[in-house]
């Protein structure tokens, strides 16, 4: 597999990837800078040499853990330029309950650190040690996310963002602007037959038919196609009015599905469902949608 295809199959694996090289280097910098201060004040280090890469990597790896808190965030919560008056607010509320969470986590490895070499580990003072937390930690937090939005649009044009036909030969703008006219007003979504793929440089035409599945990502319907995953600009509400009678269904407040990719249907005791995919996907079936996909089905 090259190394383009595997970017493809597994984009969040190197969001995650990318994040956690950076985090390496940057901790690894200033732990070793934490050094080189304490070596140029002429006095003998008055600490152990492990304890500033301990303060460093609890920090690193407090983030990393929080990562799928943020991604959950901004799922739910996306900073696009639609939402991002409303969205902002959520975000700096949410930035306070991530300084705590980091702030715990970051705290617990140090003293295990500590622990292991008989030696007690102390916080600081409360609440100026928490509020100067704070000040790093909501910059941390704006910081990932605008590396994760900056990393997906290079993403987006790597893999090939995907437009509809009809919409082909214009700009991102016009397209939001159509969507949002088009999901305020009463008449129909109009019917979609093909979709245009820009890669590479190049253009390429994908018939509706060929989606397996739909995935919503924010401001964007991820299409699924032959292990392949192609951003549309778009919500997935809207998308799926456009391409119902072609056999697409909802199932999820987060999925769509080709009628005509479904292997098998597995109910569960909770009244949910699994929905498993000639490719061998499992998709969650909400009970908010099975009796919709049920009378679809027959």
């Amino acid at each position: 597999m090259s190394l383009l295809a595997s970017f493809e199959k597994r984009p969040q694996f190197y969001e995650l990837l990318l994040i956690v090289c950076y985090l390496f280097i940057n901790n690894t910098i200033n732990a070793t800078s934490i050094l080189m201060e304490a070596s140029r004040s002429g006095q003998a280090i008055s600490f152990p040499l492990w304890q500033p890469f301990v303060w460093e990597y609890s920090s690193a790896l407090g983030l990393i853990l929080l990562l799928p808190l943020i991604t959950f965030l901004l799922k739910i919560a996306p900073l696009t330029w639609r939402f991002i008056k409303q969205n902002i607010i959520w975000h700096l509320l949410a930035s306070v309950v991530f300084s705590m969470l980091h702030i715990a986590l970051m705290v617990l490895f140090r003293k295990i650190a500590y622990i292991s070499q008989n030696l007690h580990y102390e916080f600081g003072e409360l609440p100026i040690e928490l509020f100067y937390e704070y000040r790093k930690d909501v910059w941390a937090y704006f910081f990932l996310i605008m590396v994760i939005y900056s990393f997906r649009f290079m993403v987006s044009r790597m893999i090939g963002e995907a437009q509809t036909i009809s919409d082909g030969e214009e700009s991102d703008g016009e397209n939001s602007q159509e969507v949002s006219h088009s999901e305020s007003s009463d008449s129909p979504p109009p019917k979609v037959e093909r979709l245009l793929v820009k890669k590479l440089g190049k253009e390429f035409i994908i018939k509706i038919s060929d989606i397996e599945w739909l995935e919503s990502s924010g401001n964007y319907v991820n299409l699924h196609i032959n292990g392949r995953i192609y951003p549309l600009r778009s919500t997935l509400s809207h998308f799926i009015g456009q391409i119902s009678a072609q056999g697409f269904c909802r199932i999820h407040r987060s999925y769509g599905v080709n009628l005509d990719a479904i292997e098998s249907i597995t109910s569960l005791p909770s009244g949910d469902g699994e929905i498993t995919l000639k490719n061998a996907k499992v998709l969650n079936l909400s009970r908010r949608y099975r009796d919709d996909f049920k009378a679809r089905l027959s």
